[in-house]
């Protein structure tokens, strides 16, 4: 039986690919050799500290940090305690680049912090963390996974890199490691957090939701704000597809998906097309580098980055135990606003967000709600008739006062009545009678005849003439 590779066996597929003579990355590649050559290794580590700063390329770091990124899983906190601990290229080089066991001081020094943190080392130790991150090592896997998001048009993306989302630092110890990006925008032309918004919800969405996904990234796209979703089937593809129907040339990101695998293939397939407009006119985003596969664990983490990078969140769809709610508790934690829009309470697919708004989410119908929970007001007050299906047309008698509609009422519509009659019936003296006949006279509500009144009938009332 043969034996599986460690990296296909963690869903990190690997082919290898062909070297690019004196190319960036090999340079960047010799430049991590060389950064980790001029330092005091065993005593970095021993020393359990960051050590005597040397000056590290910004190729470098990126190099490290894709490597951690494809020898952790996303929300590793581990590893993050480790990079916290150590700097991000010894960290990467105590893992990949070593065999030096964890020793008392170094597990201490991670533990301490996972406490600060708030987190339970107890359940995992270092050693034993550091034990299935070596089991990935590949370094020449990393520099090839650089080279092919480079060869699509894309990047990765590190901390101290321009364009980097401050906001993602918001997550803390859940901050990724880096972005790998692909799409039409260098990262420095990225929106900023004010800017964004997530649609989020379930891929089993009714007719309704999808209805209302597409009319919101629609309306919020119009208002020149990006939209971000996870690329998935249902409420996300939706709300991505809304953004796209946007036909302005100079607004340059309408949406944004956020993926939980690799970015060297569109997963789900049947929205490959989807996925490969938003890489014409918006970016991709994952913090697994090419050759992951999308798992369970990763579809959960990629919603903290959701929620992380929008100044808001909307649910539009979800179960009761739906996976988009994780997004919203995410974006609640993160102090994000949350909104959700509400739906038949018998449909199972409205029972989550029913609950976001019982619990406290605000209440989303359309585009112009979702900017004022993104605190972009211009003035605007809501009003009934901001949505298509409750635009109707104006009465005549909708500011009517008390009297007048007291008056109204005791009009006939058949037959005729004199002004003493209409004082009995509607309660008013005879001179608010008058008065309030002669309103209605010039407001087409009554017509007179002889000295006698009656109401005026409405066009759809009238009796056809032969």
């Amino acid at each position: 039986m043969t034996e599986s590779r460690p990296e296909q066996a963690a869903g990190m597929e690997h082919s290898a690919q062909p070297t690019l003579p004196l190319s960036l990355m090999d340079r960047a590649s010799a430049e991590v050799e060389q950064a980790i050559a001029e330092r005091d290794v065993r005593g970095s580590f021993m020393r359990i500290g960051r050590g005597p700063q040397i000056e590290v390329s910004r190729h470098a770091e990126m190099i490290a940090a894709a490597g951690m990124s494809r020898l952790a899983e996303p929300g590793d906190v581990h590893a993050r305690a480790l990079i916290e601990v150590l700097g991000l290229c010894d960290a990467y080089e105590f893992v990949s680049g070593s065999t030096a066991l964890v020793v008392a001081n170094l597990q201490q020094a991670v533990s301490e912090l996972l406490e600060s943190w708030g987190s339970k080392p107890g359940k995992r130790h270092l050693a034993d963390a550091v034990s299935g991150w070596r089991a990935r090592v590949n370094h020449d896997a990393v520099l090839d996974s650089v080279r092919q998001i480079n060869r699509l048009g894309g990047g990765v993306l590190t901390a101290h890199h321009q364009g980097w989302p401050t906001q993602l630092n918001d997550l803390g110890m859940m901050a990724p490691f880096c972005l790998w990006w692909r799409g039409s925008l260098e990262p420095h032309d990225w929106p900023l957090q004010k800017s964004m918004v997530s649609i989020v919800g379930s891929r089993d969405a009714s007719a309704y939701g999808n209805s209302v996904a597409i009319d919101l990234g629609s309306g919020i796209a119009d208002k020149g704000l990006t939209v971000i979703s996870g690329g998935a089937y249902g409420i996300d593809a939706m709300a991505h597809r809304g953004a796209l129907t946007v036909d302005d040339q100079n607004f340059r990101m309408p949406t944004m998906a956020v993926m939980a695998g690799g970015l060297d293939r569109f997963y789900p397939v049947g929205n490959s097309d989807l996925l490969q407009d938003i890489c014409a006119r918006g970016v991709l985003l994952s913090e697994t580098p090419p050759g992951t596969a999308p798992t369970r664990w990763r579809f959960l983490q990629r919603n903290r980055i959701i929620a992380a990078l929008s100044e808001s969140t909307v649910v539009v769809e979800a179960r009761w135990r739906s996976g988009a709610l994780s997004t919203a508790h995410h974006a609640v934690e993160l102090g994000r606003s949350l909104g959700a829009v509400p739906g038949p309470v018998t449909a199972a697919t409205s029972q989550g967000t029913l609950k976001l708004i019982k619990e406290g989410a605000e209440l989303v119908r359309d585009a112009q709600d979702v900017a004022l929970l993104m605190g972009h007001h211009d003035g605007y007050l809501p009003t009934e008739t901001d949505l298509p299906f409750m635009k109707s047309e104006s009465r005549a008698h909708d500011q009517l006062s008390a009297n007048d509609l007291m008056l109204l009422d005791a009009l006939p519509v058949r037959g005729w009545a004199d002004v003493d009659s209409l004082s009995v019936a509607s309660g008013l003296n005879v001179g608010a009678v008058l008065s309030g006949l002669s309103r209605f006279n010039g407001q087409g509500l009554a017509e007179s005849k002889n000295g006698l009144w009656r109401k005026r009938a409405s066009p759809s009332n009238r009796t056809p003439s032969a």
